[in-house]
């Protein structure tokens, strides 16, 4: 979690900043690049975007939090086609080099991870 400046807009997105990798900034910190939020027409907060790069970390590390902490690689086949059935509801797979990074987090093969994939596909009505 990061450090939140002093107003309460800034407290009341944490969650969200959390989960999309974001870091809350003071608007007088604020790059041209960054989101600057107002609260009734004040500048409250601004919002500095991560880099699309971790974007896939950040998503295999939500799902070992989402599956009580443990490596992925250690959870069971069930649960490592749910995690690939979520990371593909989250488009981890148009990342260039997705399927090989959730391959080697799972302790699989890239194979496998594919074969979850159609699983998935040939499910869905």
């Amino acid at each position: 979690m990061s450090t939140v400046p002093g107003h309460p807009l800034a407290a009341a997105i944490q969650p969200l900043l959390d989960a999309v990798g974001a870091v809350p900034v003071e608007p007088g910190e604020a790059r041209p690049e960054d989101l600057v939020l107002e609260w009734e027409g004040s500048p409250a907060v601004a919002v500095r975007l991560p880099h699309l790069g971790s974007a896939l970390d950040r998503l295999l590390s939500d799902m070992e939090r989402r599956f009580g902490g443990r490596p992925l690689a250690a959870l069971s086949r069930a649960d490592k086609q749910r995690v690939v059935v979520l990371l593909e509801e989250r488009g981890a797979f148009t990342v260039r080099h997705g399927v090989e990074t959730v391959a080697s987090a799972l302790g699989v093969s890239r194979f496998t991870v594919y074969n979850y994939l159609n699983r998935q596909q040939e499910t869905q009505p």
